[in-house]
């Protein structure tokens, strides 16, 4: 066989199989036809360890792919580049393996007996990959007419030995990625979703809802005030269903500008728009098999929600300034704090969208309406807040701290709380913790109301009076956590219904 022939079946035959053990065992049944050998390595020094690393080893008959260090001895290491011996190619002959420390050790610790070696170095420039090594039984095996056909062979096995080296590089970057997800995802639901607060008490008839959501792949809707907790509930869902091993990605439509929402959700294109310098997959297509969460959804504009739409109906997305059709797996959870009926009367949210997403709402009451979960969320915080916060011992609270806080109004709900726990262990970081000049003072509104009825005895005039007060001090603002409904507390569609009933008009048209 000459040596074209040679080269090029042994070239297919390494570049043949993306395994390079697999490669490596056809390329040396291959070789036997032209060249003495029975077992073949594949290793390369690691300087860092002080040890010889075997990637891969083959025969005719079996292969496998290791990662496996030899340690060396002083000796063995001074000669593990084998530079003191010059030859052509950076091949080397060894008759008697057990006279050089390196090819001795080796041999002893893979417990192989080959009495002549066949060592290539895989140099590319002056950067050495590994060596590939032939073995077999008797001495002087090899020639220098077997070294000649071995060199020609020098830059197939670099190629294929970088491509392994990359590709397990790869690998360990997938595998600390995953482990960093896994941990991420423990902390979420460790801070956010484990741990319900209320679940037995205010929250008791959301928790039954979710769970006999969770396990459907139904839409969700969650309904109540901003700060209720809408995202722990979102969390809860997708963890307790057969998703919560896929990805749980959140979406808030109202921190996305208007021009760059379809590409956020969608993703798009390479070159579909100036500066869309690279391909880009949207939240969509990163919470495929998994949950998406869209907080907010009453901010979407109205072009997004027609693309949303096909989603929910299809499960299938096309990036921006792409033609390609991607199917999705996916189930989602959107959330608000608006009346999307309303909206959908006033034209500023489509109707056939809400009737997608209306499948199972979910109405998480504000915290003033679960009074009693409140002593157990003060405790939750100020154990988490004073671990965020590093401080030594968790603070105890002051003499009649729960009243005051109990008795609040809490139109910022939960995560008005959660803020100003943090802020009383910031001020007084030993205790005792005291909120009563933390809380806004309410007392104002409490007179303006003693005095709406001091001149009729009739409810429906008082109750009048009262609610165009509030509706004076928000603006004529229904909605929103700084809106009537939210100072009367109460659901801003509760609100409407009255204000019908007693005349009152709102909106644009509101006189207060």
């Amino acid at each position: 066989m000459n040596k074209d022939d040679f080269f090029r079946e042994a070239t297919l035959r390494i570049c043949g199989d993306l395994k390079i053990e697999e490669a490596m065992k056809s390329c040396l049944q291959f070789m036997q036809q032209v060249i003495p050998v029975q077992r073949m390595y594949l290793q390369r020094y690691d300087s860092g360890f002080g040890s010889m690393r075997t990637i891969a080893t083959a025969t005719s008959q079996e292969c496998d792919e290791l990662d496996l260090l030899t340690p060396l001895s002083e000796e063995a290491r001074a000669s593990a580049s084998i530079k003191e011996l010059i030859t052509p190619h950076d091949i080397y002959i060894f008759d008697d393996p057990a006279k050089y420390a390196i090819s001795r050790e080796m041999l002893e610790f893979h417990k192989v007996h080959c009495t002549s070696l066949l060592v290539m170095l895989l140099k590319l420039k002056d950067q050495v990959f590994g060596s590939l090594v032939l073995g077999t039984d008797g001495t002087e095996k090899y020639t220098e007419d077997h070294a000649d056909f071995i060199s020609q062979l020098k830059m197939p096995f670099v190629i294929a030995l970088s491509n392994n080296l990359k590709h397990r590089e790869l690998i360990k970057l997938k595998d600390l990625l995953a482990d960093d997800n896994r941990y991420l995802h423990g902390e979420l639901r460790r801070l956010s979703g484990d741990e319900i607060v209320g679940a037995n008490f205010g929250l008791r008839n959301v928790m039954t809802k979710v769970q006999q959501v969770a396990a459907l792949n139904s839409p969700v809707l969650l309904l109540g005030e901003t700060g209720v907790g809408k995202d722990v509930i979102a969390n809860t869902i997708h963890y307790s269903s057969s998703r919560s091993k896929g990805p749980f990605v959140s979406v808030n439509c109202g921190a996305i500008p208007d021009t760059l929402i379809d590409s956020e959700l969608f993703g798009h294109e390479k070159g579909a728009f100036t500066g869309a310098l690279s391909q880009k997959r949207g939240r969509f297509e990163r919470a495929n098999q998994g949950t998406i969460f869209l907080d907010e959804i009453g901010e979407l504009p109205l072009q997004a929600q027609v693309r949303l739409l096909k989603v929910l109906q299809s499960k299938e997305i096309e990036r921006v300034g792409g033609v390609k059709t991607i199917s999705l797996d996916i189930r989602i959870i959107a959330a608000t704090n608006r009346n999307l009926e309303e909206m959908v009367k006033l034209h500023e949210f489509r109707e056939d969208l809400w009737f997608r997403l209306n499948v199972f709402p979910i109405w998480i009451p504000p915290l003033r309406d679960r009074r009693e979960d409140i002593p157990a969320l003060l405790q939750h915080f100020i154990s988490q807040k004073a671990s965020e916060l590093n401080l030594p011992n968790i603070p105890t609270l002051s003499q009649g701290a729960i009243d005051s806080i109990t008795n609040y109004h809490w139109p910022g709900n939960v995560r008005e709380l959660e803020n100003i726990i943090e802020r009383a262990l910031i001020l007084n970081p030993t205790g005792p913790l005291t909120f009563e000049n933390l809380l806004p003072r309410q007392t104002a509104q409490t007179e303006k109301t003693q005095e709406i009825g001091e001149d009729t005895d009739n409810l429906d005039e008082i109750i009048s009076r009262h609610i165009r007060c509030v509706l004076s001090k928000s603006q004529g603002k229904v909605n929103g956590p700084d809106g009537a409904a939210a100072m009367l507390g109460i659901n801003p569609s509760t609100l409407r219904n009255r204000m019908k009933k007693l005349g009152i008009d709102y909106g644009k048209k509101s006189m207060f």
